[in-house]
């Protein structure tokens, strides 16, 4: 009897000693399949950004394995259809070279990538055909249908193709909620019903399945976005139907719809049997794009406050995902920057780097605790030292609580896309009483907590006078910035009541908050630029406009 004992616990030593029953007792997640994934979401029809999340070996020191290259970085525009009909893309045409020096400026991408050991995964849209072949074979009409056979036939030939012609390629991450086409003049795409389980998901996925999971023995990433991610019964139909495969994962936001605060925790995480990696995004495009302090990470991982009102059993948060269904955790895909269009543009990337690095460490090991991470990305990335590092937490803690309640409320009293990119339109007030007074208690509350994220930011012992002008002026953008908000939101209810005074009172504001606004960058030099009063791009109402309408009124 002693004999087995000192063998078992000899067996426990070596278990322990190798990590097994510490992954075990998390609930049998393999690190070593973890997905931990980045993509720069460029501006669509613009220029690239110009970031250091764009190098492999960048990406590769912060914790991740694997970058998702953008829309227009991906293969599905740069095969040449040779194998299927060479008049698709003849040689020599304008289509042709344009295609060809996709594919080396691609080749050269994954070739850095490679060199970093860092796997290879592209999103594309489908379907998403060249335009000559929609016109050659007559399928103007059709095209976007999955259950066409000509289209089902091409489907099957475009990803022959890509990994054909694309060797390096580890997977392919599928969208089908939208098509951009701002970057892709020779190629059209189309998807019908993109909600529709039976004639369209299902299909589709099913035949990703057989020709990139089984056939080629290569990943597919599925995304749900605006196909199949906020109604469950959809969900669990698709999840019903499709066979698990060890190649297939499933991509869902975090929450529901868009990247906003106070949308619902995604009700899909933790559903089914299939892998789910989660998307999150670092720079987020409705609240800055990183010109401001905004820490998102600890809420990702431990659940945002407008989150804890959720019953009991409903899992609201990464790590409750992961305790809860360790079998469907694939991992954690960042996009550390972009997502929207225009601005604002950033030239420091602090803020986004923080929401980045605290995930991708996280998700690689999720035993962690998301402040032990954030402490050490204080000291080690940010080099902050004593006390700083405490201060730098604070201020991370209280930006999350700032941007909630000044955009919106922890109760999502306001639609959330009100502001964004680098405009603003007119605000909506809740009828509601209650919520009315609620909302306006936060703007208030949100710019306490901006003038205590400015001290804290003039207090820290940054590591040099670059880091300083940044932390403290991005700081003072968000002050400002969030002041602008709280003077549209007040004047909106003013003029709602018919209040005139009110209207003027808060018209002044608003005047002095742009003002202050507008002069930061004479004090700052590492500052994104500005919000602007014109911008009207995917807002209605401007809310300048209607300022400019009151100053006439009243």
């Amino acid at each position: 009897m002693k004999k087995i004992n000192k063998m078992k616990i000899f067996a426990l030593i070596i278990l322990m000693s190798s990590g097994f029953l510490a992954h075990n007792l998390f609930g049998q997640i393999n690190s070593a399949e973890t997905l931990i994934l980045d993509m720069v979401h460029h501006n669509p029809g613009e220029e690239p950004y110009n970031s250091a999340y764009n190098d492999p070996a960048v990406m590769k020191e912060m914790g991740y394995n694997g970058k998702v290259y953008f829309l227009f970085e991906s293969p599905a525009l740069a095969i040449n259809w040779e194998s299927v009909d060479k008049d698709i893309l003849p040689k020599g045409s304008d289509d042709r070279k344009w295609v060809d020096a996709k594919a080396a400026q691609i080749k050269k991408m994954h070739a850095a990538c490679k060199a970093q050991d860092m796997d290879i995964y592209a999103m594309s849209d489908l379907v998403l055909f060249p335009k000559r072949l929609i016109q050659k074979y007559n399928m103007e009409e059709t095209f976007g249908d999955p259950n066409n056979p000509q289209t089902v036939k091409f489907i099957r030939a475009q990803i022959d193709e890509i990994f054909t012609q694309f060797p390096a390629m580890d997977g392919l991450v599928v969208r089908i909620g939208e098509t951009y086409l701002h970057d892709a003049p020779y190629h059209k795409g189309s998807i019908l019903d993109r909600q529709d389980a039976d004639n369209t998901i299902i299909p589709l996925i099913q035949i990703l399945r057989e020709e990139i999971c089984v056939k080629r023995n290569k990943k597919l990433i599925f995304r749900t976005w605006r196909s199949f991610d906020v109604k469950l019964n959809t969900y669990i139909k698709v999840n019903d139907a499709i066979e698990p495969h060890p190649n297939l994962t499933i991509s869902i936001k975090h929450c529901e719809g868009d990247f906003h605060r106070a949308n619902a925790f995604s009700k899909v995480i933790g559903q089914g049997r299939h892998k789910q990696i989660i998307e999150v995004q670092c720079a987020r495009e409705y609240e800055g794009k990183g010109a401001y302090p905004n820490y998102i990470a600890n809420g990702v991982i431990n659940g945002f406050e407008e989150h804890m009102r959720m019953p009991e059993e409903k899992i609201n948060s990464l790590s409750e995902f992961v305790e809860k269904r360790p079998d469907l955790y694939a991992g954690v895909w960042t996009w550390t920057r972009g997502g929207g269009w225009d601005g604002p543009y950033i030239k420091d990337e602090m803020w986004c780097d923080v929401n980045a690095w605290v995930m991708a460490q996280w998700a690689k090991d999720p035993k962690q605790t998301e402040e032990s991470i954030l402490n050490r990305y204080a000291s080690e990335r940010i080099h902050l030292k004593g006390g700083d590092v405490a201060k730098f937490r604070k201020l991370c803690l209280l930006s999350a609580e700032a941007v909630v309640r000044g955009r919106n409320s922890t109760y999502r009293d306001m639609m959330p896309s009100w502001t964004r990119d680098q405009g603003m339109a007119w605000p909506g007030t809740p009828k509601d009483a209650v919520a009315q007074q609620r909302n306006l208690h936060q703007k208030d509350e949100s710019i306490v907590q901006w003038k205590e994220i400015v001290k804290l930011a003039k207090a820290i012992h940054w590591e040099n006078d670059e880091a300083a002008n940044h932390a403290v002026g991005s700081a003072e953008y968000g002050l400002y910035l969030f002041k602008i908000y709280r003077s549209l939101i007040y004047m909106a209810y003013a003029d709602s009541k018919g209040d005139g005074k009110g209207v003027e009172k808060w018209i002044k504001a608003y005047d002095k908050a742009w003002a202050k606004y507008n002069a930061l960058p004479k004090k700052y030099s590492s500052l994104a630029t500005l919000y602007t009063k014109e911008y009207k791009r995917h807002t209605r109402n401007c809310a300048d406009d209607k300022v400019n309408e009151l100053r006439s009124k009243y």
